[in-house]
This record gives C-alpha cells, sequence and structure tokens, in this order.
C-alpha cells in the first residue's frame, strides 16, 4: 500500500510540475472587453504591442459597451474593459469591479454613412427622405453610440418620423454591417469605423453635430480580477505611448488631453 501511495505521490508532484512548466511556457492570454468603435484602432494597437512585448499575450473580445458591464457584473472573466460609455466602467468601480480608477481614454464621434451612396451632402434632415426604407443605428438600450444617435435625432426633431424606419444593430460594428449588407440604406454609425481605409474607399460620411448629443466620452478600467496581472498594467500604460495615441488620431478620436 505505502508503494503504491508513493507511486501516486510521484505522479502527482510530476503533473503538478508540468502544469507549472506549461504555464510558464505559455501563459494565459489576458482578456480585453472593448466597445465595438474600437475593432480598427484596437487592433493596430495590439499589433504593436504584440510585436514589443511577445511574452504578454493579449486577446480581446468586441461587443456592447452595456452588454460588457453587466458581464463583467456577473463575473465575466476579463481583465480590462475599453467602454464607449465612460459611465459603464465608473459603474463597475463604484460596485467593486475595478482594480483602480477609471481611465479616460478618447471621445468619439457620430456620423451619417452608407457604402451605396455618398453620404458626404447628406444630414440628419435628408433621412426624412422616403427613399431611405431602412435607416440603421446600434441599439440605445445598451450602445453608447445608439444612444447617441437617438438623443440627436430627438433634438432633430425626426425620432417620431424616422422610428418606424430605424433597424437596430447589436453592437456599432454590426450596425455598419447592416448597412453593408443591404439591410438599411444609411446608419448612424461611429466615426472610428469610417476611418478605416478600406471603408473609406467605400464612400464619404457625415459628421454629426456633437451638440446635438451628449458627450461620447469613454474610458477603460482594469477589473478587480486583474488586480495582480501584469499585463493588465502594461497595457494599460502602453494605451498612453505616442505610437498609441497616433493611431487613436488617425482614427478620428479625440484624445482626453488634447
Amino acid at each position: 500500500m505505502s508503494r503504491v501511495f508513493r507511486l501516486l505521490a510521484g505522479v502527482a508532484v510530476l503533473g503538478l510540475s508540468l502544469t507549472i512548466a506549461t504555464t510558464l511556457a505559455d501563459p494565459q492570454p489576458t482578456r480585453i472587453a472593448a466597445a465595438s468603435d474600437l475593432r480598427f484602432a484596437m487592433d493596430e494597437i495590439l499589433e504593436n504591442f504584440a510585436a514589443d512585448h511577445p511574452e504578454h499575450p493579449i486577446e480581446v473580445l468586441y461587443g456592447s459597451s452595456g452588454r460588457f458591464r453587466s458581464q463583467i457584473e456577473h463575473g465575466a472573466p476579463f481583465d480590462l474593459f475599453f467602454s464607449a460609455d465612460i459611465a459603464y466602467p465608473q459603474a463597475l468601480k463604484e460596485a467593486g469591479h475595478a482594480a483602480g480608477e477609471v481611465i479616460p481614454y478618447a471621445e468619439g464621434r457620430i456620423v451619417i454613412w452608407s457604402d451605396g451612396l455618398d453620404a458626404s451632402s447628406l444630414t440628419l434632415d435628408d433621412l426624412a427622405d422616403e427613399r431611405f426604407r431602412r435607416i440603421a443605428i446600434a441599439n440605445p438600450r445598451h450602445a453608447p453610440y445608439g444612444d447617441r444617435a437617438q438623443e440627436a435625432l430627438r433634438a432633430s426633431g425626426l425620432w417620431e418620423t424616422l422610428e418606424r424606419r430605424l433597424v437596430f444593430g447589436e453592437n456599432i460594428a454590426h450596425t455598419m454591417q447592416l448597412v453593408q449588407s443591404g439591410a438599411a440604406e444609411v446608419g448612424i454609425i461611429a466615426l472610428s469605423l469610417v476611418r478605416h481605409p478600406s471603408i473609406l474607399d467605400q464612400g464619404g460620411y457625415h459628421l454629426i453635430d456633437d451638440s446635438l448629443h451628449a458627450p461620447l466620452t469613454q474610458g477603460f478600467i482594469i477589473t478587480r480580477r486583474a488586480a495582480d496581472n501584469p499585463t493588465a498594467r502594461l497595457f494599460a500604460d502602453y494605451m498612453g505611448s505616442a505610437e498609441t495615441r497616433s493611431i487613436m488620431r488617425a482614427y478620428g478620436f479625440q484624445l482626453p488631453d488634447e
């Protein structure tokens, strides 16, 4: 019996050693939940980060800021949360789900865009034209860009006129896809998405007056689960690098201190 016990103990120690070695050789990626307006900018930032810090792997999931907030509240395993509305990470911090302060990183803008026509000459009033049978916006219930689109339409006196023609995207990237697929002729989407070179080639856009809606002040947190995660801290600092700031500007984001 003692021989069997010693054999099993040896196997257990060997298994533990292999587990530790595997963890050290192949660390679990740090996970980011990011608002969909960051899809193109964040992909470039993470590509640069991976080149500079290959020993610190990161995975990113894009989606609706409101849904991410709810998921993090219920224990979703994210290490950083980049929100299109700073109110969501602020609420998480107040509820004890953040490992530090909320860090503002940008301010976004909304635009009228279509890949079927040049939208640069369109205004919000033009959307009342019956030729636009379907108009895409993000769902205002949980997507900050959709909420601001709704505010702009209400401020322009157009919400009641257009409400029956609206189709709602799950997030702002999905809203763009609705236009690209033909499910809508035009959409109100994020400036940061239309600034991608491949999208700019598909048609112009009209920048909506930001006095018609509340600011799209964006912020991020390191979540409570990542309090001791060095990669999360390193990436938070990386967001302030000159290279990262240049990318954010290129996608139309206004930086907090500019």
